[in-house]
């Protein structure tokens, strides 16, 4: 393990956060143009992104622990923890800019994740209102088998049959 597979491995999780910046705006566009019918698509290649951004997690810390515990610090150190005890020169600078990256990152991906979230609960909302209206639509009938819309309106008969 050393400094560049590091560097190399916060490069891939830069990336797959990049991704799920995507995948998050997509799944917006989809929630703000009505198109319900490809959400569940967008959810999961989401989750996927999730998944994979699990295994570089993982992946991360331990990277970090063999470089942390070169450097002297502690094997359960985080990236924050480990750019405080990098030596003077280039990977402290290097490990710096990840660490800014991946946190502003990280703030975007919450904001589009609140977001959605807001998106989702008022169309839940919308739909339980509607549903909650109890009017039913012409042509339906009830469970009587009689249409469920009154008819108030005159009516006329086709008597020549």
């Amino acid at each position: 393990m050393s400094v560049n597979e590091l560097s190399a491995c916060l490069w891939r999780e830069r990336e797959l956060l990049e991704l799920l910046t995507f995948k998050l705006e997509e799944e917006q566009f989809l929630l703000t143009a009505g198109k319900s019918r490809w959400l569940q698509y967008a959810t999961r290649e989401v989750e996927q992104v999730m998944e994979r951004l699990r295994a570089a997690g993982l992946a991360r810390t331990v990277e970090v622990a063999s470089v942390a515990a070169e450097w002297g610090g502690s094997e359960d150190a985080t990236l924050r923890e480990l750019v405080a005890i990098a030596p003077d020169g280039p990977w402290s600078e290097i490990f710096t800019s990840h660490l800014e990256a991946m946190t502003e990152q990280t703030d975007q991906i919450r904001q589009l994740r609140d977001l959605n979230e807001h998106y989702l609960r008022t169309a839940i909302r919308f739909i339980q209102e509607a549903q909650a209206d109890g009017v039913a639509e012409a042509g339906t009938y009830d469970s009587s088998g009689t249409s469920a819309a009154p008819v108030d309106g005159a009516r006329i008969f086709d008597l020549s049959l």
